[in-house]
Parts: C-alpha cells; sequence; structure tokens
C-alpha cells in the first residue's frame, strides 16, 4: 500500500477539524484521520471517536489508536480504499508519527501547521470557543456523526466552497458537525428517557386523526433509541394513514429538540374514539 500522508498540526481546540475538509480539498487528500476516526467523502467508515470517551485520558489514547482493535479495524479500511493520499489531524509532529505508527503509514511527505491557514485572531476564538462552551468539530455531516454521537448535543454546520478553475468540480458544499463531548469541562450531557417520552407522547397527541396517546416506552442503546407508542384513533380517519404521519412527526421532532438518534419509531393503533 504506497500512501502519501499530509499532517495537519496545531494545539488542541485551535480549529484543525473545523478546516480539516479545507485543507483535504485543497490537498486533493482521499481521506482523513481525525480523533480515532477515519473519514472518506464526508463518511465515517471506521474507528471510533476521541470525543466519546468519558475522560481526557481516554480521549488521548484513542486518539492515538492505543487500541489493537480499532487500529485493526482502520487499517484495514486503508487497505480497502488504498488512497493515494491520507490527511492525519494531531497536536503535534509527534502524536501524527505515533499515529502513522500504529496505522501503518508512512513519514508524512508535508506537514501543515494550523498558524498556516488560520489567522491569529480566527485561532483565538476557536480557543475561547472550546474552553467557554466545550465545543468540538468532527469534519462528517451530522446525519453520519449522530450514528455514533446520540445524545452529545449534535448541531449541524454547512458552507459553501468555490471551487479552483481548473478543477472538474468547481464548487462543493461541505458539511461538518459541532459536538459537546463527554468529558467537557463544562460536565455531563444527557437526556432522561422520561424527556424523550414527554416529546414523544406530544408530538404524537397532535398529529391528524390521533384522539390520545395511551402509553409511551422509550429503549435507550448506545447508539439511539427506540420508541413505541400506542395511541387511540378517531373514528372515520385512515388508520394506516393515521400511524405513518404520527410516526414521521415523532421522529422528526425528537431527533430536532434533543439531537438523538432515532433508530425505530413504533406506533399501534390499541382503541377507537367515537369522539
Amino acid at each position: 500500500m504506497s500512501i502519501e500522508v499530509v499532517a495537519l498540526v496545531g494545539p488542541s481546540g485551535t480549529g484543525k477539524s473545523h478546516r480539516a475538509q479545507l485543507v483535504a480539498y485543497e490537498e486533493e487528500v482521499d481521506a482523513v484521520v481525525d480523533d480515532g476516526l477515519l473519514i472518506k467523502d464526508s463518511k465515517i467508515l471506521a474507528g471510533r471517536s476521541a470525543k466519546r470517551e468519558a475522560t481526557r485520558v481516554a480521549a488521548v489514547k484513542r486518539a492515538l489508536f492505543v487500541d489493537p482493535e480499532q487500529a485493526r479495524e482502520v487499517k484495514e479500511r486503508l487497505r480497502e480504499l488504498n488512497p493515494r493520499r491520507v490527511l492525519v489531524l494531531g497536536t503535534s509532529v509527534g502524536m501524527i508519527r505515533k499515529i502513522s505508527e500504529k496505522l501503518d503509514l508512512p513519514e508524512p511527505v508535508k506537514i501543515i501547521g494550523i498558524e498556516q491557514i488560520a489567522t491569529s485572531e480566527e485561532i483565538r476564538r476557536a480557543m475561547r470557543i472550546r474552553r467557554e462552551q466545550g465545543k468540538h468539530v468532527i469534519p462528517a455531516p451530522t446525519f453520519e456523526v449522530k450514528k455514533t454521537f446520540s445524545g452529545y448535543l449534535v448541531d449541524p454546520l454547512r458552507f459553501f466552497l468555490r471551487g479552483k478553475a481548473e478543477s472538474p468540480a468547481r464548487n462543493l458544499v461541505i458539511e461538518k458537525s459541532v459536538v459537546k463531548p463527554t468529558f467537557s469541562s463544562l460536565g455531563k450531557f444527557y437526556i432522561a428517557d422520561t424527556v424523550v417520552a414527554s416529546v414523544a407522547a406530544r408530538v404524537g397527541s397532535e398529529a391528524p386523526g390521533v384522539a390520545r396517546v395511551l402509553k409511551v416506552l422509550v429503549e435507550s442503546r448506545p447508539n439511539g433509541v427506540e420508541i413505541s407508542l400506542d395511541v387511540g384513533v378517531k373514528y372515520g380517519f385512515n388508520i394506516p394513514t393515521v400511524l405513518e404521519q404520527a410516526q414521521r412527526q415523532i421522529k422528526e421532532m425528537v431527533e430536532y429538540m434533543t439531537a438523538l438518534n432515532v433508530l425505530a419509531i413504533n406506533v399501534a393503533a390499541r382503541r377507537l374514539h367515537l369522539e
């Protein structure tokens, strides 16, 4: 596997992940290794993000691919992809070398410092946001990130990049996501099942044709939630249509209000109301 490595280096919180896709675009790299993840074409292909860890020490280990299983998974995907260039993010050249060693990657052919692509004011602002708000960026769209960051307050970012004149893809829309990791200095973030149940019950009761919500069950899983509702349907409404619309509205609103990854919405009609 002949791969060239481009390194993006800068202290934690200076905006490396925020600019990763731009650098990848400019340097014509095929995949990005960032904080324990392998990302290609805005899709998370392998790994586990350091931002999911409960402590900073565990996060550093995750970013360095200390876990043999995590390293093996990413190496296998790299062999399958056989990319020409890979962008590796790290806080120092030493960290880049440690990551490269774990993933059987060569020494970087090019090292880009964050100060080369961001102004002093932009770096200071990024560090202030990290310090005051505990926000981190993952260079992948929200729908990708939510698969593994359920409930971590995911916010989408989207911006438009005008391509180079000689490039066949003149313009590009880039998406990424903001998360608050569990090791944030602001404390841990979680959403109680009772809150999810209340949101689902309220939205379900307002769906056309639903007379009332009789029961709500929320099952939390590591990668999201599954919600089941028993409802009473008003007489004269088409039951399958009512259930389908309630299902769709509940999913949209729960994901919007909680940032949870909704794995399934099960809505069952248990009563018919003549009112």
